[in-house]
């Protein structure tokens, strides 16, 4: 029987941040994950700290973003690689009305370590009313850092790929097949539906498709553009370009309205030829108030729940696991923001 602190059932964002921070406190735990690809797994792991409808910015952003590149240089000091690409994302501007707007935001003082008052001009695109940089702006190497977290995870035995059956918890002994835990949590998802314990959580999928594409002409430069949707380079053939938000599709499978959506968002500002390689979609796990969810269980104060990253999955997985660690381990209370017990009567 292996005996551990932490059980933790979710290998995304949310599950893979947590296992983290146990790791730099020498914290003993398991990880199960399928490799189900997730939604997770195929984001497109921005790191983005402004709304860029409206040119606002969000709660804790500054905060995220700081711890963000201190955890990413943890992970390197395991994996040899830090995963964080630091090209900054550029708004493609629609009217002249978008630039006034911007250039107003940026000298608010929330924003002005944001946005960029300088605008650019680039080649090989349609960018008339030029673009507007988003400052501390960058992206995980979403593939990367899945296959090297977990497979140091892995080669620790720290980490099993395996289905996870509810049925097989021992809730008096507190063991699930040859593990002994002190604490469970949760940390799956959309997956939480199907959870007996957690499954009346408020969390709701948004689905999301993106494109893999091949342009003609490559783009000369280094950055992720950003009108409808995010483009930027995957390697030296193909580009990521996505996401889309859908909180009415439920059903598993391509939208074609979806794909066509994005074909069409691509040729607004890229005027030469492209090939769709491929289509991924996942479901974001969202709550209404844009806020994680985390917290104990109400009958069983073993079992923690942590879901509802939303589209901001790298952000809210590495800054909220943290706080679900300190909160475990060294009784820091939770964020009223973010607590379970805000959906309680």
């Amino acid at each position: 029987m292996k005996e551990v602190d932490y059980l933790i059932i979710g290998g995304g964002y949310a599950g893979t941040f947590l296992a983290h921070h146990l790791l730099m406190k020498q914290i003993p735990f398991i990880l199960i994950t399928d490799q189900h690809e997730s939604a997770s797994r195929v984001s497109a792991g921005m790191v983005n700290p402004a709304v860029l409808k409206k040119f606002t910015t969000f709660w804790l952003a500054q905060e995220q973003i700081e711890l963000l590149h201190e955890v990413c240089t943890e992970i390197e000091s395991y994996t040899g690689k830090n995963h964080l690409i630091k090209e900054t994302v550029h708004r493609i501007f629609h009217d002249e009305n978008e630039q006034r707007l911007w250039l107003k935001k940026s000298e608010r003082e929330d924003l002005a370590p944001f946005l960029n008052p300088v605008f650019r001009t680039f080649s090989t695109i349609r960018n008339p009313h030029q673009t507007g940089e988003v400052l501390q702006s960058c992206r995980i190497d979403v593939s990367s850092f899945f296959e090297e977290v977990h497979g140091y995870f892995k080669s620790k035995g720290y980490l099993q790929h395996a289905h996870f059956n509810y049925t097989e918890i021992d809730l008096k002994q507190k063991t699930y097949r040859d593990i002994k835990f002190k604490k469970i949590i949760f940390c799956e998802g959309m997956k939480v539906r199907q959870n007996p314990y957690f499954s009346w959580l408020p969390v709701h999928p948004n689905k999301g498709h993106h494109l893999t594409v091949k342009l003609s002409s490559p783009l000369a430069f280094k950055a992720t553009l950003k009108k409808k949707h995010f483009l930027f380079p995957l390697n030296k053939e193909q580009y990521y370009y996505g996401g889309t938000y859908d909180r009415d599709q439920t059903d598993d499978g391509f939208d074609q309205n979806a794909i066509a959506q994005l074909q069409a968002g691509l040729s607004e500002f890229y005027p030469h030829p492209f090939e769709t390689a491929s289509v991924h979609y996942g479901f974001r796990p969202t709550v209404k108030d844009r806020r994680p969810v985390i917290g104990a269980h109400p009958e069983h104060d073993f079992m923690y729940v942590f879901n509802g990253l939303g589209a901001r999955g790298v952000l809210n997985g590495c800054y909220f696991a943290r706080e679900l660690r300190d909160h475990l381990q060294f009784a820091k209370p939770l964020p009223q923001e973010v607590r379970l017990d805000r959906f309680e009567e």
